[in-house]
Formats: C-alpha cells, sequence, structure tokens
C-alpha cells in the first residue's frame, strides 16, 4: 500500500508541476506547442534527451539483452555519445539556421513537398505500427511485475498488461496531446532526476544481494563468476557482433539521435544553438554513463537467477522485485511510469507535430489559422495513441523486445537517413533521387528481413535439428551463419541507396542548386568549447571499449 501511495503523489506532482510551467508560456500557437516557444535551455533539453531514451523499452529491453549476452550489448548506449556530438556539431547548427520545426520540413526545402509528406508519413507509420506499441508493452511489462498486478487484481497475466497498457496510454496521451512539448520536456526533466536516482538503486542494491551486503563483493563475485560476460566486442552470433559497431550501428545511432523526430524535437526547441549544442553534449557525457542502469541490472540478473528465467523481459522487472525493499518499490515504478510516460508522450508528440504542421497544414487546409493545426494535431494524437493501444499487446511473441524494435525500425530510418545526409552534403541531387532512395531502400530491406533473411535462417536452423543440434548457443551460431546481421544489410543498402541517389543527381542534376540560408529565427552563435568537449566524448568512449576489449 506504502508503494502505491508513492507510486500515484510522486506522479501527481510531476502533472501539476508540469502543468504550472506550461501555462507560463504562450502555446496557443503551432510554434509554442510544438516547440516550447523555442525557450528550452541545456539542461532542459539534456534532461528530455535522457528520459526520452530511458524508458521501458531500454530500460527492460537492453538489460533483457545484457542478460542474454553480457557487456557488448553496452554499444547501443556508448556509441550513441558519439553521435550526440556529430549531432552538435554539424547538424543542429543546420537544423536552427534554417529554422526548421520538422526534419522534413528540411526535405521540402532540400527536395519538395511530396518528399516531406513521404517521410512524414513513413516516421508516423514507424511510430503507431512499432515504436508506440513497443513502448506500451515493455512499459507494462515493468509495472505489472513490479505491482503484481494479475495477483492484486485476481486476473490472469495477459489481461493485467492490457490494463497497463490502457492506463499508461491514457495518462500519456494527456500529457502529450493536452500538453505540448513544453509539458513533456518540463515533466521529463524532473523524472530525470528521480529515474537516474532509482535506477542506479537498482544495480546497487542487486550487488548487494549478491555480495553479501558488499558492492564490491558483488562486482568481484560477478566478474569471477562469468569475465566472459564482460567484454564489449561481442561475438558473431550475439546480438551486437563486434563488426556491426563498423557498418550499420552507427547508422543506425546517427539517425535516431540526429534525425528522428521524437528526439531532435528537444534541440530544435533551444532558445539558441548554443544551448542546444550543450545539451546535447552534456547528454552525450551522461549517456556514457547509461550502461550501470540499462546493462549491468541485466548481468546481475543472470547471475542472481542463473540464467533460468523463462524470458530474457522479465529479467529487469524479476531483479527489482527480488532485490529492492518494499518500500522503495513505489518510489521506483513512480519513476519508471515517468520514463514510460516520457518516451510514449515524445513520440506522441512528435506525430502530432508532424501531422499538423505536415501533413495537415500543407496538404488538408493550407488557410488553417495556427490554433486550428493545434487542435487537429490533437485529434491526431488521440487516434494514433488509441491505435498504439490496440496493437501493443500484439508484442507479446516477439521475443527479444530491444533487438525486435531495431531489427523493424530499419524499415523506415536507413532511408530516411540515406536522403538527409545526401540533402545536407550535396546541392544538386533532385528530388526524384530521394524518392528512389525511400522506397528502394524500404522495399529492399522488407524483401531482406522478412521474407528472404527468415526463410534462410529457418533452412538453417531445421537442418541443425536434424542433425541433432539442441545446444542454445550451437543453434544461435546456425542462426547467425544463415544470413548476415540486420545491421549489416542497414549499411549496405544505406551505401546502395547514397550510390543511387548521387548518380541520379549526376544523369539529371537539379537546375538550381540548394543553399542553406538563415531565416534568423533562431541566434546560430555557436557553443565555443563545442569542439573541444565533444573531442573529449569520443576519447572516452574509445577508451571504455579498449579497457573492456578481451
Amino acid at each position: 500500500m506504502i508503494g502505491i501511495l508513492s507510486f500515484v503523489g510522486f506522479t501527481l506532482l510531476v502533472a501539476v508541476i508540469s502543468y504550472i510551467a506550461t501555462r507560463k508560456t504562450n502555446e496557443s500557437t503551432s510554434d509554442g506547442y510544438f516547440l516550447g516557444g523555442r525557450s528550452l535551455t541545456a539542461g532542459v533539453i539534456a534532461g528530455s534527451l535522457l528520459l526520452t531514451n530511458l524508458s521501458t523499452e531500454q530500460i527492460v529491453g537492453l538489460n533483457g539483452s545484457a542478460y542474454l549476452d553480457g557487456l557488448s550489448v553496452m554499444a547501443w548506449e556508448t556509441l550513441a555519445a558519439i553521435t550526440m556530438v556529430i549531432t552538435a556539431v554539424f547538424l543542429l547548427p543546420r537544423y536552427l539556421k534554417g529554422g526548421l520545426t520538422t526534419v522534413p520540413g528540411f526535405l521540402a526545402k532540400r527536395f519538395d513537398t511530396t518528399t516531406k509528406t513521404i517521410t512524414s508519413g513513413l516516421f508516423l507509420t514507424g511510430y503507431v505500427v512499432v515504436l508506440l506499441p513497443v513502448i506500451l508493452y515493455s512499459g507494462s511489462v515493468a509495472i505489472s511485475g513490479m505491482f503484481n498486478v494479475a495477483e492484486l487484481l485476481n486476473v490472469p497475466e495477459a489481461t493485467a498488461r492490457v490494463i497497463c497498457i490502457w492506463g499508461i496510454g491514457i495518462v500519456g496521451s494527456i500529457y502529450a496531446v493536452f500538453g505540448g512539448l513544453k509539458a513533456v520536456a518540463v515533466s521529463d526533466s524532473i523524472n530525470a532526476i528521480g529515474l537516474l536516482i532509482g535506477g542506479v538503486m537498482i544495480p546497487v542494491f542487486g550487488l548487494m544481494a549478491i555480495g553479501d551486503g558488499s558492492v564490491m563483493d558483488g562486482i568481484n563475485t560477478l566478474i569471477d563468476s562469468s569475465p566472459e560476460r564482460f567484454d564489449s566486442t561481442g561475438e558473431f552470433y550475439q546480438e551486437v557482433p563486434f563488426s556491426t559497431i563498423f557498418t550499420g550501428m552507427m547508422l543506425v545511432q546517427l539517425f535516431y539521435w540526429g534525425t528522428n523526430q521524437q528526439i531532435i524535437q528537444r534541440a530544435l526547441g533551444a532558445k539558441n544553438l548554443a544551448e542546444g549544442q550543450k545539451g546535447l553534449l552534456l547528454a552525450s557525457f551522461i549517456k556514457i554513463l547509461g550502461p550501470i542502469i540499462l546493462v549491468l541490472p541485466g548481468m546481475i540478473a543472470y547471475y542472481y537467477f542463473e540464467g533460468n528465467l523463462a524470458s530474457s523481459n522479465d529479467a529487469y522487472p524479476e531483479l527489482v522485485r527480488a532485490v529492492l525493499p518494499g518500500p522503495l518499490v513505489g518510489f521506483f515504478a513512480a519513476v519508471l511510469f515517468g520514463a514510460i510516460l516520457s518516451s510514449f508522450n515524445s513520440v506522441l508528440n512528435s506525430s502530432v507535430t508532424l501531422f499538423g504542421i505536415d501533413i495537415y497544414k500543407q496538404h488538408i487546409n493550407r488557410e488553417a489559422s495556427e490554433a486550428t493545426v493545434v487542435k487537429y494535431g490533437k485529434i491526431f494524437g488521440i487516434i494514433l495513441a488509441l491505435a498504439a493501444m490496440l496493437v501493443a499487446p500484439v508484442i507479446e511473441n516477439a521475443g527479444s523486445i530491444f533487438d525486435y524494435l531495431q531489427e523493424v525500425n530499419g524499415i523506415y530510418n536507413i532511408p530516411i537517413l540515406t536522403i538527409i545526409v545526401v540533402g545536407y552534403l550535396t546541392q544538386r541531387v533532385p528530388a526524384i533521387a530521394a524518392k528512389v532512395a525511400i522506397f528502394l531502400g524500404s522495399g529492399l530491406y522488407i524483401l531482406s528481413q522478412f521474407i528472404i533473411g527468415p526463410g534462410m535462417v529457418e533452412s538453417a536452423l531445421e537442418a541443425a535439428r536434424e542433425a541433432g543440434v539442441t545446444d542454445l548457443t550451437a543453434l544461435r551460431k546456425v542462426e547467425a551463419e544463415a544470413y548476415p546481421h540486420y545491421l549489416h544489410i542497414m549499411a549496405i543498402l544505406f551505401l546502395l541507396n547514397v550510390g543511387i541517389m548521387l548518380l541520379i543527381g549526376k544523369l539529371r542534376p537539379k537546375k538550381d542548386p540548394y543553399v542553406l540560408e538563415y531565416t534568423r529565427q533562431v541566434e546560430i552563435t555557436p557553443y565555443k568549447y563545442v569542439k573541444q568537449v565533444g573531442l573529449a566524448v569520443v576519447v572516452v568512449v574509445i577508451l571504455i571499449y579498449i579497457g573492456f576489449a578481451k
């Protein structure tokens, strides 16, 4: 009961503070609603970026991956720091110079309106079919597991998860649809503090549990029991083989932190370029410590439960329930609930932004006032949220949550990254090249990962089973050898699409070269130490990899 009361109290406190902060700014216009009036400071941007990423698809999913493969999955966190530096140094100055409110908005200026609309449609499709349902499902796994909702309500586990899905979805929709980015960012910053505290508590209590009350003894026990699991270089059959770091991994990271509307909208709402860059750099430094929260608990869970959990996705909630003192479960569930809401309302807010500005205003009602754009954006957000809540229960049979999320996202993330990179680095590649790259990239990836690949893998596994192979690791090796890793496929398709775009640009160049004009909407004087701090982040990441490499 104490846990439930603390959960409710903390959640209501954050909601009230966010509401008060939102009322202090004018959000009657689309710019105010979607971007918080371009008033976000470095600290708010950093906190918002980190909490958006620290949701249950990360906490539950990545710790589940660490339960399987150990430290090698930290690549999803540590390498993010490098791409945040690239975004701060290269992409953000160009975004703010052009006065962008959405990433597809740049594509309209660089190519044409049709390219922007197609890209917005891809983002929205990915959000409603993949990202929002995964956030809701992983959140329901965490909350239902920690509070044992099935037993509390005397319902089946599947029903308990559906109840949690709808509860999270409804509350998250209220935050995002009626609060705008200002409310989202403020609540993120508050929750970030609690989540960092709570997130660190789990590995601390976990290490104490396996170290007879001593954190250091727990670390030594963990390392001595399975030293091979502390290798930063993943094996070829694991979720993150070391070779993928030099192919698709960096591309996925660059898309997520540099071009994904869900993430980059925080930096687009910066009061000026310097604040935006400082926010990204601050977040990148903190991101390096991410494995403490997102990887270490999964490794502890593997030792604590002796690798006998039915599903790797259960590793984190089961560890929380096993090692965290009862009175603290409610607090941690509250901040974790805040993290779930952060990702959910972040994606929903960016979806509303894309629809309102890039689709409704552009194609449905060109004469609409800004208040009307906001109104219909909210209606679309409600419809999108309901659709995601209906789709979320289907995720249950997807296997590893995090690996599933990253693989399916490849349908749209690499094609979009391709046209953005080529768009900024060239001046005469025409709009037709971008359209070809989008449809060819998405089509080939779907063909590879959902038709050709599964068939070849299943044939190889069937042959292995007939030969008497039953060991899980041996079967994973067979699967890895049967078809290239999806991150390698992403890199191949990226290079193919870039080549095709450049070839089209050579054969049919734009008549007039593209020139990025300064709209003067935002002060774009850069942070004077951006390059030095960025270099320091990159060096630290490299040293971490070298230090843990076996």
